[in-house]
């Protein structure tokens, strides 16, 4: 484990607010796999801070260049956040580097220290944390009281959507930079073992309430009488929603719960060759999993929502967050090939032309820049071979 930024001449930036690298636990970390090689491809002195025991020391996929630092926190479903975000701040204020990428507004706590040591700040909004409703109201507080400090202190703001952009803009009065997440178009993929292609039905989803778990879950008995269900994901913490999992998987021959899935390639060949995808996100603004779907080419059906819309465009099927609607909806998606081929092509262009990673991370990289007037410096550091 390095404990500094450790080569003289290059601009220095800390990615604080993440697991860790390279981590698989959600967007954010999704984000810094493919954000922290491209910045020291781009002549950055990159350190990611994270966790302990969050990521794999022998990972395959992990970029030897990008330094890691991890830090001590509280490992709690409410405290974690800020606990491992403030040690990460007071590691990053006494090494210094030029400039700070933060994650998630929980942190906006601690961007005064930031401030007061001298280093620029260029910080990833998130959702509307304190409209989730896995919060508690102590937490859905202290998650508004952050975000107010973010807009009184960040420097760079980033939304991940316009329409987190506008809400940004409309309740703290600060404007922001839209940048969006990415998705990797796969190889074509062989079919998971006891799976048909376009024959099964996925969701693909931490169990939350705003990711509409519950809706679907009531709505798989009904799907499963006519179709196989795929189901990804889980609490994290066990629950009531992962009971209900286990006992759909267990009642229903058609049905199977997968728990989390980290292997990439097997995430991506669900995605790829389900018949329909429902994606029940309802507060994040432009989700990871979505814009990986639209990657994968998945016939999608998704809640009806702003945040929805605006990644889908005109594409896929929007869908009410009732059981029967949402059953009504799959069953509709699953009996037209037609439908599901075009859907299918459409969202797989509209993927590789307005969400790929090498957009976002130039993106990140330019505002970095912009922030210590550090002009672009065109791949000095190439990745081996």
């Amino acid at each position: 484990m390095k404990h500094g930024f450790e080569s003289p001449g290059l601009p220095t930036i800390a990615i604080i607010g993440t697991r860790g690298y390279p981590s698989y636990y959600g967007g954010f970390e999704t984000a810094v796999r493919k954000l922290a090689p491209h910045l020291v491809d781009s002549g950055w002195d990159a350190t990611v801070y994270g966790r302990p025991g969050s990521t794999k020391k022998d990972d395959l996929d992990k970029d030897s260049r990008v330094q890691c630092i991890e830090t001590r926190g509280l490992e709690t479903k409410s405290l974690s956040t800020l606990s491992y975000g403030l040690t990460s701040v007071l590691h990053t204020f006494f090494c210094k580097p030029d400039v700070a990428l933060v994650m998630n507004v929980a942190n906006g706590f601690w961007l005064p220290l930031l401030r007061l040591r001298g280093i620029a700040t260029v910080v990833n909004v998130d959702g509307i944390e304190w409209e989730r409703a896995k919060w508690s109201p102590l937490a859905k507080f202290v998650f508004r009281l952050g975000a107010k400090f973010t807009a009184r202190f960040g420097d760079t703001l980033v939304s991940d959507s316009r329409e987190i952009s506008r809400r940004w803009k409309a309740d703290f009065g600060r404007e922001s930079v839209f940048i969006p997440y990415g998705g990797d178009v796969p190889e074509a993929l062989p079919v998971i073992p006891g799976l048909k292609h376009r024959g099964y039905v996925l969701v693909v989803a931490r169990f939350v309430p705003e990711n509409t778990v519950h809706e679907f879950f009531e709505a798989v008995p009904r799907i499963a009488s006519q179709y196989p269900v795929v189901i990804v994901g889980s609490s994290g913490y066990g629950g009531p929603l992962d009971e209900m999992a286990r006992e759909l998987d267990s009642a229903h021959e058609n049905v199977t719960w997968m728990g989390h899935v980290s292997d990439d390639r097997k995430l991506l060949s669900l995605w790829q060759h389900a018949g329909a995808y429902f994606h029940g996100h309802s507060v994040g603004g432009t989700n990871p999993a979505l814009v990986q779907a639209m990657a994968c080419g998945a016939p999608i059906i998704a809640r009806d929502t702003a945040y929805n819309r605006e990644v889908l465009g005109s594409i896929g099927q929007l869908t009410l967050p009732s059981p029967k609607a949402i059953a009504e909806a799959v069953e509709k998606m699953m009996s037209d090939p037609a439908s599901q081929e075009r859907i299918s092509k459409l969202v797989l262009e509209r993927a590789a032309t307005d969400y790929t990673w090498d957009a976002v991370c130039t993106a990140y990289e330019e505002q970095a820049r912009l922030r210590i007037g550090v002009k672009t410096n065109s791949n000095p550091h190439p990745r081996s071979s």
